[in-house]
């Protein structure tokens, strides 16, 4: 049986994501995960706007906001939830990656 590899986005870094690409101008834009070289532990998350995908990124929808992973990054980030925090001093996207 194969597994299909996945990565989750909160209902709230969805709006975020939305607001932000909306705010870009180009609220038709995906989002992308991935991960890169580099960081402490040799590794350390990336999130960008991308007008198009590769021909080899996994495409996954959420409420109509479009995330996109390479296969490399998502062989790292299965299983990962994209989440959007707000503290008293700070805010933002926070991956929470069981793999980690």
């Amino acid at each position: 049986m194969v597994t299909e590899l996945a990565v989750q986005v909160t209902p709230k870094a969805v709006e975020k994501a939305k607001e932000a690409l909306a705010k870009r101008g180009t609220p038709e834009a995906l989002l992308r995960l991935g991960v890169r070289g580099g960081g402490c532990s040799g590794f350390s998350y990336v999130i960008e706007f991308a007008d198009k995908q590769g021909t080899r990124d996994q495409v996954f929808d959420f409420d109509g906001l479009r995330v996109v992973v390479d296969p490399k990054s998502l062989v790292f980030l299965n299983g990962t939830t994209l989440d959007y925090e707000v503290k008293l001093m700070q805010h933002g996207f926070k991956f929470v990656n069981p793999q980690e």
